[in-house]
């Protein structure tokens, strides 16, 4: 209930859902009849601010600073020795089942495939084991792209998880059983510092491995230009802003809890 809520949610608020039903809202109100002039006022003020935070949320631009506020985890330092006894890459993207070009073995797409990229890049500079952690699916993608596009077995398998708190939760179960306390934890940089916060809730020392971490780039006028990967790269930053908070809220609860 709590996952299908969640979808919901994220549909209805990121963009581009929210600044459209604020611009429909809008559109609801300047239409009506017989209604005064601070009605049509506030319909018109929903929707160009609506319109208005759809353009900007699409610009490069804003997607960047968005991106660049979520990420606030740095880079892991392969040069260094890495105190971990394992890696864990996470899901996070549905995968194609019985793709064609692959000969009907499953595939990952883009996103997912940047992690497994980097977590493999990581076991083979470090010959740390690793596990995979998503939904059945999922997980099967990924141990199966592992073992075929890198080269790199796949020792742990957790197949449950549909969120990053299951993620964590059922990593926990898999691994800390066999003693296992100390990973490498590779997923986006946007979503490192909340995933590592919920690993570090269920037991682990977390050393982050965020991957897609944003450099410094120039202010050109193609940054002012809205383009769908912009508005992309805005709603999975607002995405993990909002869970931020959403879970330190929770954090204080439980503290506050605890206290009484």
């Amino acid at each position: 209930m709590l996952i299908t809520l969640k979808m919901i949610l994220h549909t209805l608020l990121l963009p581009p859902g929210g600044p459209l039903l604020l611009a429909i809202a809008g559109t609801w109100l300047i239409a009506r009849r017989g209604d005064g002039v601070r009605s049509r006022r506030a319909g018109w003020a929903l929707l160009l601010g609506g319109l208005a935070a759809l353009w900007l949320l699409a610009t490069p631009l804003v997607a960047y600073a968005l991106s660049r506020a979520a990420q606030r985890c740095p880079p892991l330092e392969l040069g260094r020795p890495v105190q971990a006894q394992a890696i864990v890459i996470l899901g996070g993207d549905s995968p194609r089942l019985g793709a064609p070009d692959y000969g009907g073995e499953p595939a990952v797409r883009r996103t997912l495939l940047e992690r497994l990229n980097y977590g493999a890049f990581i076991a083979r500079r470090t010959g740390l084991p690793v596990a995979v952690s998503g939904a059945p699916d999922e997980a099967l993608a990924m141990r199966t792209s592992l073992a075929r596009d890198f080269g790199v077995g796949t020792r742990w398998l957790e197949d449950r998880s549909r969120d990053t708190f299951e993620n964590a939760e059922f990593s926990s179960t898999l691994l800390r059983p066999l003693g296992i306390t100390r990973i490498v934890l590779v997923t986006d940089a946007d979503h490192e510092w909340r995933a590592m916060r919920e690993f570090v809730a269920a037991g682990f020392s977390v050393v982050p491995a965020p991957v897609g971490l944003q450099g410094p780039e120039d202010i050109t006028l193609r940054r002012f230009i809205p383009s769908a990967t912009g508005l992309a790269g805005s709603t999975q930053a607002l995405y993990e802003l909002i869970g931020d908070v959403v879970q330190a809220f929770f954090e204080k609860l439980h503290l506050r809890r605890h206290s009484l």
